[in-house]
């Protein structure tokens, strides 16, 4: 499913078929019929989304009028001491002391809880400092992307869970995300809750790995967990598991989940770095079922999978939700969704296998007959996380690779603006390089009174004649004005509206193009400011010449295309 939001969107696409453009621009026509027909499935879909909440409400509030066998504990990370009023993990809180987070340094594990059973964990808790600069850890804290979560029950050798614990909580690239959902919820962005029930016999134990060069700066924790007399022998353990292709394999769909055994599917957090232009959900989730051929569950498109339509945009329910989604159809662009399956657990007795086609809309450059429609096999970055209940062990083969293969690797050229702060570079008003929480290195920011004789200017080379998407990493505040973009004196897009309530960062991409070798000057012209900003200012990060797919080099569709004749951006 596509879009409504891209001027081709309306086009639904049987999994089986193409919709070419003449049929695309037929359905154009009634866009406003579909507009209308995408609220009422919106209002329609919270309606069973809140009938839903209520019921599984009810269930629990009539579960808490039952008798609960067993004693609550908690694993924490209050400061204890020993007979001797010295730290002692083992120890009992200590009344007078409020020293109750710890830092783990790089290479480091940090045990949270290690203890005998039977017993069923209820409830995780932590938090811990963001990768920014903070008085308390000055050159900043490893981000959640780097730390890897492992949970093992009864002694076994592999990890039942094991993720990074930002993905694990539905937080994805290294993003701190708010997530409101019933079974995991980050409030604020920074409280990581999750409230799956994790049942063990023998014992359990959780550990966080920080595989960053930084360290996990003031960590808190609270696990709670019911001790239990007996833990029935089909119950099935708790399994979580982090994957990733970076890119997807061509050919093949992508697997989140394979395994044998006897269990119930309970939840997915995917997350997607595009490479190409334009939409790239159309492929359908297909679930096998007990070793079957042909997956009898086939969806209709991964934002459908994941209860949306026409598309994704950043929500939170209790069931779904897309806590991460930075800008639609841009190569280089990231979102991040989950689904629970907790009122819709799929059950399986012999196996699964649960996966996903990486199909979707493609700018014409990177189509073999230099045509755009919306079933093409794309070539994106996936990474995800499979949540299961299961009897025994999994036979998934996966494993969470290190935190500097989880990385995403970068597609970009950086030319960083704020080497540009002389003279010869700009027009009237004061340029500085000026460090902010949202740049790693700060950006240029450029003082202008008004808009007469305001412009920056930042001049790069290329040695070699490759496709590229030209773009700008840019600083959107309160008092910024409006700007206008030229290469070589070539007037790209539109103007650039940098006023934002907040300071915020945005890319604003401009050319594809295959450019000479040779010495290129991008300038910025003040052209005004929005009527509510409180000035002109400009912030600029980086110029970028991002890469493009290597098909758009097999096909060399605009290699002798004149960008200075007619500038071209896929979008």
């Amino acid at each position: 499913m596509a879009n409504s939001s891209h001027k081709e969107a309306p086009a639904r696409l049987s999994a089986r078929k193409l919709i070419d453009g003449n049929k695309v621009d037929s359905m154009n026509h009634n866009k406003s019929r579909l507009i209308r027909a995408g609220h009422s499935r919106i209002v329609a879909s919270l309606a069973i989304c809140l009938l839903c909440c209520s019921i599984a409400f009810a269930d629990f509030m009539a579960a808490l009028a039952r008798p609960h066998d067993g004693r609550s504990m908690r694993a924490t990370s209050t400061h204890k001491i020993g007979p001797d009023g010295k730290p002692d993990p083992n120890g009992v809180p200590d009344p007078n002391s409020n020293r109750d987070n710890s830092s783990v340094q790089p290479g480091q594990k940090k045990i949270l809880l290690d203890v005998k059973g039977p017993g069923v964990i209820t409830h995780i808790w932590m938090t811990f400092l963001g990768p920014e600069p903070h008085p308390w850890a000055k050159n900043g804290s490893a981000n959640h992307q780097e730390m890897l979560l492992r949970m093992y029950w009864d002694g076994s050798e592999r990890p039942a869970v094991e993720a990074p614990v930002g993905d694990f909580f539905a937080n994805s690239f290294g993003k701190r995300s708010e997530v409101i959902s019933l079974p995991v919820a980050v409030e604020d962005a920074d409280s990581y809750n999750c409230f799956w029930h994790m049942p063990f016999r023998r014992s359990a134990r959780i550990e966080v790995i920080n595989q960053s060069d930084k360290p996990i700066s003031l960590l808190y924790y609270n696990i709670d967990w019911i001790k239990k007399e007996h833990i029935s022998d089909d119950t099935p353990y708790f399994y979580a598991q982090y994957r990733q292709e970076y890119p997807v394999e061509h050919g093949k769909d992508y697997v989140l989940l394979d395994t044998k055994g006897k269990g119930h599917y309970v939840g997915t957090v995917l997350s997607v770095r595009t490479r190409s232009p334009s939409w790239f959900g159309e492929g359908d989730e297909k679930i096998y079922i007990d070793g079957e051929q042909n997956a009898s569950i086939w969806g209709t498109g991964t934002e459908d999978y994941f209860l949306s339509a026409w598309g994704l945009k950043t929500t939170s329910t209790p069931f779904f939700g897309v806590p991460y989604f930075d800008q639609w159809g841009i190569v280089g662009g990231h979102t991040s969704a989950y689904r629970w399956h907790v009122t819709d657990p799929i059950v399986f007795n012999k196996a699964i296998k649960v996966t996903f086609e990486h199909f979707g809309w493609m700018s014409p450059d990177e189509n073999p007959d230099y045509k755009s429609h919306s079933w093409n096999e794309r070539e994106d970055d996936y990474s995800s996380v499979a949540f299961w209940y299961q009897t025994g062990e999994p036979t998934f083969e996966a494993r969470a690779p290190h935190a500097r293969q989880r990385t995403l690797p970068c597609l970009d050229r950086i030319i960083s603006a704020r080497e540009y702060t002389a003279g010869e570079y700009h027009g009237m008003g004061e340029v500085v390089a000026q460090n902010l929480d949202i740049y790693p290195e700060g950006h240029l920011f450029y003082q202008p009174e008004g808009p007469d004789d305001a412009w920056i200017e930042i001049p790069f080379e290329v040695e070699k004649k490759e496709p590229q998407r030209l773009l700008l990493v840019m600083t959107q505040s309160y008092d910024y004005g409006k700007y206008q973009s030229y290469l070589d004196g070539v007037k790209l897009g539109g103007v650039m509206d940098l006023y934002s309530s907040e300071t915020s960062t945005r890319e604003y991409h401009l050319l594809d193009f295959w450019p000479e070798p040779g010495k290129y000057k991008l300038r910025l012209e003040c052209v005004g400011k929005n009527p509510i900003s409180g000035g002109c200012y400009l912030g600029i990060e980086s110029v970028r010449l991002r890469r493009r797919r290597p098909r758009v080099s097999q096909y060399r569709h605009d290699v002798d295309k004149d960008w200075r004749k007619k500038p071209i951006l896929y979008e």
